[in-house]
């Protein structure tokens, strides 16, 4: 290899590994992408979740999403018709009228009987799988990750064809430097090994009340987020496997699939873009610090 060729491919390294500048950050919003928010920990009723739910409402003005997944632990304390409506109808009533969808996940909060909630499009099923596009979803239950749910979700994982992208989500993180609970390690021996099996490219979990996106962890990207109405400010302890987080506002995410690659932004109660970047599917990933 001559000099020259080694020099231009330091360089192309160097500009992946720096990433993109956050005002340089753009979503294509192509007409055949799979665009979705993503929310944990966020069933208090208090006036933040709110405020973060109409930042949302917001973001969706100029990032038109057609659906959400919840990362669990959707309501805290009761369950009666009046939480339901405080703590999830009410602060998304202006997403759910714009027919937006929620997809939701059950955190250790969460009763079992929310799978039974129509708005959750859970169908009864505590661990459940979806298509847009060319993307497939898999709702996982982490508070119980029996036998049975394993069987299924290899069966899914290998039905699942080759050329989707295949996104996993559920409350416990399999990998998080966040200081009150860290990675759920029992967990992900269980779990890891089909992940990298059957090729799943992404998970998004909750749980710890901070924001935080992982280094690739054998080729599959991490993103914690669990601060969506809870928050635990300075509660993220950043290590070697941190790429970025944010923790001292609540917040949510916007993601796009657009053939190949996912863009993705977490974006704070108050509008501000803490992190941004662009999934390469099987290659690198490139992201910006804000």
């Amino acid at each position: 290899m001559t000099l020259r060729r080694q020099l231009f491919l330091i360089g192309i390294f160097l500009v992946l590994a720096t990433g993109q500048r956050a005002d340089e950050f753009k979503f294509p919003l192509e007409s055949n992408s799979v665009r979705f928010a993503a929310v944990g920990d966020m069933g208090t009723g208090n006036k933040p979740q709110y405020e973060t739910s109409e930042q949302m409402n917001e973001q969706r003005k100029a990032f038109p999403f057609d659906f959400v997944l919840t990362l669990g632990d959707n309501l805290y304390g009761g369950h009666s018709p009046g939480d339901f409506e405080k703590k999830f109808a009410s602060p998304y009533k202006s997403l759910l009228d714009a027919g937006v969808k929620f997809y939701a996940a059950l955190g250790n909060h969460d009763h079992a009987s929310e799978r039974f909630y129509k708005p959750f499009n859970m169908n009864g099923a505590n661990y459940y799988s979806f298509k847009k596009g060319h993307v497939h979803f898999f709702a996982l239950d982490s508070n119980y990750m029996d036998p049975k749910q394993l069987d299924w979700l290899q069966k899914q994982l290998e039905s699942a064809g080759s050329d989707e992208w295949k996104i996993c989500f559920f409350h416990h993180p399999l990998y998080s430097s966040a200081r009150k609970h860290g990675p759920a390690t029992d967990l992900r021996l269980l779990l890891e090994p089909l992940f990298v099996k059957y090729g799943v490219n992404v998970v998004f979990a909750g749980h710890e009340h901070i924001y935080e996106r992982i280094l690739p962890q054998k080729g599959i990207y991490y993103f914690t987020e669990g601060s969506s109405g809870q928050l635990r400010a300075g509660g993220l302890d950043r290590s070697n496997i941190t790429a970025n987080g944010f923790d001292t506002d609540r917040a949510f995410m916007l993601v796009e699939v657009a053939d190949d690659q996912m863009y993705f932004e977490a974006v704070s109660r108050t509008g501000k873009v803490v992190d941004s970047g662009v999934i390469q599917r099987q290659q690198a990933v490139t992201a910006a610090k804000p």
